[in-house]
């Protein structure tokens, strides 16, 4: 995200947690992409859980100096909803949980270690920090309390996630925990774009048939017309034959 200026608040502010610090969400158009993407899949994946990007993070009451506002974070356990910021004392003071940062051009090394230093202090369980420019990630987790800095990341599932992480030459690969991968926006409407065109392909299909079966059923129900017409033609037919026959016995029996 963009650097956090904080201004220090004037005494008539205590209590007043800004919402915003008039810093753009993202650099540039790539780090905006992974920011979202990522927000967006682990809402959608995570049913019970508050997942947000670049809000502020207040983990104190009373001290609007000490904030973070994360690229993502995500707290579970925590209700969905709108919120102006994260006051940890009202969200039955939980931290979130995991936290994902995006690099940017505009990121210092000084910057991201009190950002790193910031979430291991303020009780974050897992940190992932991705270059897009570099295609890096590196990662922290908190394992019996201790904050350690993950050594292999590459294939390294996140254990309250669920998701694992895979570097190819080119970028960063998420896959939730039944193996689909995480889309982008773009993505996800081309797949339900695709989608669509699929059920509406099925459907005209159906239609086809249907409209087949119907033609298949009045032409077997014209056949029995008709075969019941000829049947009742034969009969009277036959009918006739038998009164004419009747006739002809009659008059060879009245011959002396």
């Amino acid at each position: 995200m963009a650097a956090v200026r904080e201004a220090k608040p004037a005494p008539s502010q205590v209590g007043y947690y800004p919402e915003s610090d008039g810093q753009p969400m993202a650099d540039n158009t790539k780090q905006f992409q992974w920011i979202v993407t990522i927000k967006e899949n682990l809402d959608v994946l995570l049913t019970n859980a508050f997942v947000a990007g670049d809000l502020f993070w207040y983990p104190l009451e009373g001290n609007n100096m000490i904030k973070q506002a994360p690229d993502v974070l995500v707290a579970l356990g925590r209700p969905k909803g709108h919120r102006g910021s994260y006051r940890q004392w009202e969200e039955d003071n939980l931290a979130p949980q995991i936290v994902f940062e995006i690099l940017s051009p505009g990121n210092r090394v000084m910057e991201m270690l009190k950002k790193e230093q910031f979430y291991e202090r303020y009780g974050v369980a897992e940190y992932y920090v991705y270059d897009p420019d570099d295609n890096e990630l590196v990662g922290w987790w908190r394992e019996a309390g201790q904050w350690q800095r993950i050594d292999e990341v590459h294939g390294w599932m996140s254990p309250l996630l669920g998701v694992r992480f895979e570097l190819t030459a080119e970028t960063l690969v998420m896959y939730r925990p039944d193996g689909s991968r995480f889309e982008t926006f773009a993505e996800l409407v081309q797949r339900a774009e695709t989608e669509r065109q699929a059920k509406e392909a099925a459907l005209a299909q159906v239609e086809v048939a249907l409209a087949q079966a119907e033609q298949e059923r009045q032409a077997k129900e014209a056949a029995l017309v008709q075969a019941e017409q000829e049947r009742q033609t034969a009969n009277a037919l036959r009918a006739e034959l038998e009164r004419l026959q009747r006739q002809r016995d009659t008059a060879s029996g009245a011959q002396p």
